[in-house]
């Protein structure tokens, strides 16, 4: 069997004395393994980097068998985040969220175009200087989109109580569906806030606490509609990444 697609690297963990594993996500064939024969080499230390873009040849004899890659460079997205810790541990986060929850072999062509998009952003190094760079709301849009491919989307365009759209600024943690401030101030302590800049795309991050508690909504949905369902919990680089921005 063999197939060519383009795919992003979301891993590469070493394999013998020169070979490495390598994890992608690739346009038409979910996400896949194979076998990289050299990938351990200095030669390919620069192409073999997660968030890269690459053209991706994979041959076996049967599907379920690891197979041989061989990969060739189409963008050095990598590169772009290596000079910013907070790009860096975006990048970490994303590959890893991809790397714990899509199903090997399953299609999601919705989830590498928006991934690809999101890499194309976390790569442009405008904004730097920004108290709340805008990349960081379009990560946090971006989690929010993996959560709805993967069957758990939120619902937060009318109140679970009274079905208003106006001042919705909590989300339950049970039914993931958006609650006004009035209906939610009995149980405030209860429900987790919803930042505005989630109802609405032009609106920016008013703080970088905005950011933090997108992070946190989506968290709190990863773990208890996939972690909690695989005896898992969220990758350590994402507590990484919430943990910066907090501090």
């Amino acid at each position: 069997m063999e197939w060519h697609d383009d795919a992003i690297i979301l891993s590469v963990r070493k394999h013998g004395e020169t070979a490495a594993i390598v994890s992608l996500l690739t346009r038409d064939h979910g996400r896949h393994l194979g076998l990289v024969r050299g990938g351990q080499s200095r030669r390919r230390q620069g192409l073999l980097q997660p968030g890269n873009l690459v053209a991706a040849s994979w041959r076996a004899r049967l599907p379920e068998h690891l197979g041989t890659l061989t990969l060739e460079p189409k963008r050095d997205l990598a590169a772009g985040v290596l000079d910013d810790s907070g790009r860096l541990k975006a990048l970490a986060a994303m590959t890893s969220l991809l790397e714990a929850t899509l199903a090997e072999q399953e299609p999601q062509p919705t989830v590498y175009a928006a991934s690809l998009a999101m890499l194309e952003n976390l790569s442009d190094s405008g904004e730097a200087l920004s108290p709340v760079p805008r990349w960081l709301a379009a990560y946090v849009r971006w989690e929010l989109g993996l959560l709805r491919e993967l069957g758990f989307g939120l619902d937060l365009d009318t109140c679970a109580a009274t079905g208003s759209r106006e001042n919705l600024v909590y989300v339950s943690p049970r039914s993931g569906r958006a609650v006004s401030a009035e209906a939610g101030e009995p149980w405030r302590d209860r429900l987790l806030p919803l930042p505005g800049f989630l109802l609405d795309d032009s609106l920016p991050p008013l703080a970088m606490f905005d950011i933090v508690a997108g992070l946190r909504l989506t968290g709190h949905f990863f773990d208890r509609h996939h972690f909690a369902q695989h005896s898992g919990r969220l990758p350590s680089a994402r507590d990484r990444l919430v943990a910066a921005l907090s501090a």
